[in-house]
């Protein structure tokens, strides 16, 4: 059985994971990291991806970027289609900004205290938001 949380949470690291949490006031010493994996978010869903692939304008950090720039200053059809003003116009933009919501999650056996018995955990890390969440409690 588990239960689902959306628990902010302050998790401190060792070795690139998690060695301890802070959970609704206790501290939990992690014992045992059981399993790792990354969730990529839906890249291929943005507005930036959307615009290249149907040849429109990608929305940048400043706006539209012209002729639906990507990354590096590419223009989708060449600076022959879009011509060198256009060109000049996307590089000047800059890249177009993808934020998939990629997360990365860890599931841990943690304990908090001595005489505590030890549970599983499922730890979240949001790079979009730059912030650890508990999502799930296994029993």
């Amino acid at each position: 059985m588990s239960r689902l949380h959306t628990d902010v949470v302050e998790v401190q690291r060792r070795d690139d994971e998690p060695a301890q949490f802070l959970w609704r006031g206790r501290l939990y010493v992690v014992r045992e990291v059981l399993a790792r994996w990354t969730e990529s978010g839906g890249w291929w869903r943005t507005a930036a991806v959307q615009a290249v692939s149907s040849g429109g304008a990608a929305e940048g950090p400043g706006g539209a970027v012209p002729g639906g720039a990507v990354p590096g200053g590419a223009v989708p059809g060449g600076a022959d289609a879009q011509g060198p003003d256009a060109q000049a116009g996307a590089q000047a933009a800059g890249p177009a900004s993808v934020d998939d919501g990629e997360q990365d999650w860890f599931r841990v056996e943690a304990g908090a205290g001595r005489l505590g018995g030890t549970g599983v955990y499922d730890l979240c890390f949001s790079w979009s938001s730059g912030s650890w969440s508990l999502a799930r409690v296994l029993d």
